[in-house]
């Protein structure tokens, strides 16, 4: 007969690109593409059905439809837009706020597990997280593994939710130890069709950064998203275990500063208090997550070990941190300065810190005497 897979938050382009990924599975029989909205683009085979996860309604669409396979992609940091929009800001984002989406990412997912639970056909059940659940301060451990246990828990924003999301999805697991669990903690998804946070961050004219640090950063292209879920929702390659939390990243990591010059962008380096203004002015402007914890990250950075990721779930990127930049880079518009003419003058301007002499007193011996 094959699977019947479910997938919910189709009306997004990433959940959508998948629910048309997913249909060429020689093992799946049926897609059923959920969402509170109609979807813009067309969603191939696949059967739609305009739900909203928060309301009890989602437990008969999987007893109707005896869904085996459930695909959670309703959690994310940025609203869906409107009909005819496309994405960032301005573009006419449904104008819900914060507070709705909080209810989907973290309501909507204890209805949705509430579903699963009772309903017998649900064998696998596969959540879209973030390494955001890890936070970022400044004692942090050089790289996160999944074990990790976070110096600082997240206190608001998409983070916080994440960190809501596991803990309903932890406890589904605990009441149904019959169906595989598999989280996947994406790091910042980027690429040409990116609808994310650090997208719309990246695609301002000017970068505000934080006076004084220059944090690491991992990206996951998004091919590599569709990928890693379609890997997820199948059944296990011999050797392999596809239930389970699962850190995803690029390999490598890039600097704040490097990617500042690789999209020709000018910094505008602040301190933290002159930043909350800049999340206010940038919130009325339509970024929605440009929370606390987006402006810790741009502080502290984060990086994750992505063993697991290799060893027990069998998945090896296609892109490296670097090369997900890149092609998120080219899709966007130039920036104020030529990446190649900005990069020439930064290092020149390193070379010429690095000849000067560390003692102004004279004290490398070729240091030139002002006194008088």
């Amino acid at each position: 007969m094959g699977k019947v897979v479910l997938v919910t938050g189709a009306a997004r382009q990433l959940a959508g690109r998948f629910v048309r990924r997913v249909q060429r599975e020689p093992d799946v029989a049926r897609v059923i593409a959920v969402d509170s909205v109609r979807p813009e683009r067309h969603l191939g085979g696949a059967e739609f059905v305009q739900a909203d996860i928060r309301q009890p309604t989602i437990a008969r669409v999987l007893a109707e439809h005896a869904v085996d396979t459930v695909v959670h992609l309703d959690v994310t940091g940025t609203p869906a837009p409107t009909f005819g929009v496309g994405s960032g800001p301005g573009s006419g984002r449904n104008p819900r706020g914060r507070a709705t989406l909080k209810e989907t990412n973290v309501i909507g997912t204890m209805q949705l597990l509430g579903a699963c639970q009772k309903a017998p056909s649900v064998q696998r059940l596969v959540v879209k997280s973030s390494t955001n659940v890890y936070g970022s301060a400044p004692r942090d451990p050089a790289v996160f593994d999944e074990s990790t246990p976070p110096k600082s828990l997240p206190s608001g924003g998409f983070a916080k939710d994440t960190v809501e999301v596991e803990g309903y999805v932890r406890g589904f697991a605990r009441r149904r130890p019959d169906v595989a669990v598999c989280v996947l903690r994406f790091a910042n998804i980027l690429g040409p069709h990116a609808d994310t946070p650090l997208a719309e961050y990246f695609s301002l004219p000017v970068l505000p950064t934080v006076l004084g640090y220059d944090p690491r950063l991992q990206f996951v292209h998004e091919e590599d998203v569709m990928e890693v879920l379609r890997i997820a929702s199948s059944e296990p390659r011999r050797g392999t275990l596809n239930s389970g939390t699962f850190n995803i990243a690029g390999d490598g990591v890039l600097l704040l500063s490097q990617t500042a010059r690789r999209l020709g962008k000018p910094t505008l380096p602040l301190l933290l208090p002159a930043l909350g203004w800049v999340r206010s002015a940038l919130r009325v402007v339509g970024m929605t997550d440009f929370s606390p914890e987006q402006v810790r990250l741009l502080t502290h950075g984060r990086v994750v070990r992505t063993t697991e990721m290799r060893q027990t779930l069998g998945f090896e990127p296609a892109y490296t941190t670097a090369e997900t930049f890149a092609d998120f880079a080219r899709s966007r518009k130039p920036g104020l300065l030529p990446p190649e003419r900005l990069a020439h003058s930064v290092d020149r301007l390193a070379e010429a810190l690095l000849d000067q002499p560390a003692d102004a007193s004279g004290g490398d011996g070729h240091h030139r005497s002002h006194a008088t």
